[in-house]
């Protein structure tokens, strides 16, 4: 069983920047896929971005050039820098683990940006 526990969410104002942060319980060479999702009030959850064992990522088209993924593997722990954050980015953000061992979320954290 793996657990992820996100941090860093919080309320921020239109074209400010947030660093979310997710911790997991092992090590994450055993994960082929850390990812962050993300779900607004009604909506759907959405894929925002990923990070390969190898090092490749990829991103939503709506985040593109605003947000970046990455991971430190010493502290089993993966990051979504988020800058020029808009009011349609708020959205409770879920951190995801994909691998052998299974597939696994975290519990969430609230983004909300308004002025």
């Amino acid at each position: 069983q793996v657990q992820l526990v996100e941090s860093g969410g919080g309320l921020v104002q239109p074209g400010g920047s947030l660093r979310l942060s997710c911790v997991a319980s092992e090590n994450m060479f055993r994960a082929d896929t850390m990812a962050w999702h993300r779900q607004a009030p009604g909506k759907q959850r959405d894929l925002v971005a990923s990070s390969y064992r190898y090092g490749s990522s990829n991103y939503a088209d709506s985040v593109k050039g605003r947000f970046t993924i990455s991971r430190d593997n010493a502290k089993n722990t993966v990051y979504l820098q988020m800058d020029s954050l808009k009011p349609e980015d708020t959205a409770v953000y879920y951190c995801r683990w994909t691998g052998v061992d299974g597939d696994y979320w975290g519990q969430g954290t609230q983004v909300t940006v308004s002025s």
